[in-house]
């Protein structure tokens, strides 16, 4: 009863966590599981008195891991208010700024704080569904890891090229009939492609370092540039006029529900996929299901996207315990923190039974609290001036990149925003500027 408890009190503390890091454009998950992993020893000698309650060493590394988990599951419910109400991204949640900026201007940016709830719920329930699918699919008997191994250069030469061929805009400058407009616009689309990716292979390997002391990931001040910042610009040179915000329990139809079913598992499959296979990020799995996705929407994006990173964050601990190889910062955490036993036989690991009791109760809570908090900002946010609220959040955004980056971080910023301008100005798909990522992987598999 007592372990029980231990588990509950550790994942709430752990989903508190995870709200403030995705609250906080910057504070990733990834810093808070390495701070843990450096302080684990220290909180193992804190919970010393736990042991005349019978319990374990082992089992208190456990909790540690459990709560390195919540955090990260409750980070990918939580990031979605700041991409909606203030359009700073992260990695994971980049593509969503426009989908989601264009409901608030709507008055829906609540609905799209729900959508993304429920896109990110339903990843939970689909891998919990897909648990031993995976188990016998990656692993024994047939081995699909090692197989798309062999074969990932084609499968990401093959997604850019699918990004790139449906491209729907049309550059007006080159005419208003036949081909040409489109032409050009799949083109242009290729320039931003390729440019990103040159940008990139050009930062991700700069060593740059924080003021403070604090991590400093390139990637924070990159696709801030290319993603966030150019939208707030934007916003403020066409001025637009933020209505008040719409309040109401989200309500979907027949039609509305069955495409929401599709997008969950949509996003949860792309989720899966990039737990399993080496250097692809959820950025390149949004990809993957907005090009499964194509023209389904605002709404329906909304919850495809949310669905990639929270099943992402799911699979990646089954997948720790399949292939025995960790794929993001919370599952190197647990895998440095507890024996991660191979899970070979039907029969689950005990520590792994642990870890999705974590992972499905900080889903649920997760839920409820992003809906409670996602209600807050938008009861707030309409009576705040917006010109003034951009022109603050991009000095903080600013602020943010120099202490994490230093003032090399802020010239990435300011580069990646430059870039950042070009599919806006053009009307071609900013997930583009995804080549950022794509590229240098690409090239890193060759």
């Amino acid at each position: 009863m007592i372990e029980l408890a231990l588990i509950i009190l550790f994942c709430v503390l752990g989903v508190i966590v995870g709200i403030a890091t995705g609250l906080l454009p910057g504070l990733h998950v990834n810093n808070i599981a390495l701070i843990l992993l450096s302080l684990s020893g220290s909180i193992v000698a804190f919970c010393n008195p736990m042991y005349s309650y019978g319990i374990s060493e082992q089992f208190i590394f456990i909790l540690i891991s459990g709560f390195i988990i919540a955090v990260s599951v409750s980070h990918t419910f939580h990031d979605v208010i700041p991409t909606t109400f203030i359009g700073a991204p992260e990695e994971d949640t980049a593509l969503t700024v426009l989908p989601a900026h264009a409901l608030l201007l709507q008055g829906k940016g609540y609905e799209a704080v729900a959508l993304s709830a429920l896109g990110s719920y339903g990843a939970i329930v689909v891998c919990l569904i897909l648990v031993y699918p995976i188990r016998f699919i990656i692993g024994n008997p047939l081995f699909l890891y090692s197989t798309l191994q062999e074969i990932m250069v084609w499968v990401l030469v093959a997604i850019s090229i699918l990004m790139l061929a449906t491209e729907k805009a049309r550059i007006d400058e080159f005419g208003t009939e036949g081909k040409k407009p489109a032409i050009a616009g799949i083109l242009f689309a290729t320039f931003v492609f390729f440019l990103s990716g040159i940008f990139g292979l050009v930062i991700l390997d700069f060593q740059l370092d924080s003021p403070i002391g604090l991590d400093a990931p390139v990637l924070f001040p990159a696709l801030a540039g290319l993603f966030g910042v150019p939208t707030l610009l934007n916003s403020l040179m066409t001025k637009p006029v933020i209505p008040p915000q719409i309040i109401e329990k989200l309500k979907l139809n027949k039609e509305g529900k069955k495409s929401s079913i599709l997008s969950a598992i949509t996003g949860s499959l792309a989720g899966i996929l990039v737990s399993i296979i080496p250097g692809i990020t959820s950025s390149t799995g949004t990809i993957l299901a907005m090009n499964a996705r194509e023209g389904s929407g605002n709404e329906q994006t909304i919850v495809t996207l949310s669905s990639v990173n929270t099943a992402s964050a799911f699979s990646v601990i089954i997948v720790l315990f399949i292939i025995l190889r960790p794929r993001s910062g919370a599952a190197l955490a647990v895998n440095e923190l507890i024996s991660v036993e191979e899970w070979s036989s039907i029969i689950l690991p005990q520590d792994l039974i642990y870890l999705l009791m974590f992972l499905i109760l900080a889903g649920s809570l997760s839920y409820f609290l992003t809906l409670k908090v996602g209600k807050i900002f938008a009861k707030h946010f309409a009576n705040i001036p917006y010109s003034k609220l951009v022109t603050s959040t991009i000095a903080m955004i600013t602020i943010l990149v120099f202490l994490f980056t230093g003032i090399l971080g802020v010239l990435v910023l300011i580069s990646a925003t430059s870039i950042g301008f070009l599919p806006i100005y053009w009307g071609v798909r900013r997930s583009h500027c995804m080549g950022l990522l794509l590229i240098p992987i690409i090239i890193h598999f060759l």
